[in-house]
């Protein structure tokens, strides 16, 4: 029988496929464009032709990988407003925002490695580290208002911002193994230090110890 021949937008959609089990399995640097091309039954030129090499593929994986963690995250927690029209509680939109990742984490679990791997290839729209901070900048608003309400420096709302999101970031990495406890579980927890913490923050917190 004879084989069907691809599209080339079909082909292109075959190598991405391929890249992507294979950058999680391996990572980029142990992923071989030979082996790209194996798999997918198509000569090394095929695959240069598609993406100029396997820092061009591995870029359209990772973007792909963003956009889609992005959509979730501003499909979550993009409008602050309730049902009703009132601004959702603070604690709401952090436990959304965490949600929107562990399920980002559950429903794409080689995307998700992919993205925290290190890698020299730097995505044409950006990386991980970049994500993270974007998530952390829409987080910082939310601290900055509770803030000015309990009588705290707004300005450090930034510091908080990025040790939630590293905490969630980071939890999320150790829970795609385990998968214990339960992902709601995990969120309530995470929320639980969180929310807890922050809302009883001293104002100007000193060490217990003094380093020398």
């Amino acid at each position: 029988m004879a084989r069907v021949r691809m599209t080339g937008a079909e082909r292109r959609e075959q190598l991405l496929n391929i890249g992507r089990a294979l950058f999680a399995e391996k990572g980029v640097e142990g992923t071989s464009i030979e082996e790209i091309a194996s798999r997918a039954s198509v000569s090394k030129p095929v695959v240069y032709e598609h993406f100029g090499g396997k820092e061009g593929l591995y870029a359209v994986v990772v973007d792909r990988e963003l956009q889609v963690i992005m959509e979730m995250l501003y499909t979550s927690i993009g409008d602050a407003r309730s049902r009703s029209g009132e601004l959702e509680h603070p604690r709401v939109l952090i436990e959304k925002a965490a949600h929107a990742l562990l399920d980002y984490i559950d429903s794409s679990a080689d995307g998700f490695r992919i993205l925290v791997r290190d890698s020299p290839v730097a995505a044409s729209t950006a990386n991980f580290s970049g994500l993270l901070f974007d998530i952390a900048a829409r987080v910082e608003n939310i601290f900055a208002e509770q803030f000015k309400a309990r009588g705290l420096d707004p300005k450090l709302a930034p510091l908080y911002g990025q040790a939630l999101v590293g905490m969630v970031a980071l939890t999320g990495q150790w829970w795609l193994d385990s998968r214990k406890p339960g992902k709601d579980e995990v969120v309530a927890h995470l929320v639980n230090l969180a929310w807890n913490g922050l809302s009883n923050l001293e104002q100007k917190p000193r060490l217990r110890t003094r380093r020398k």
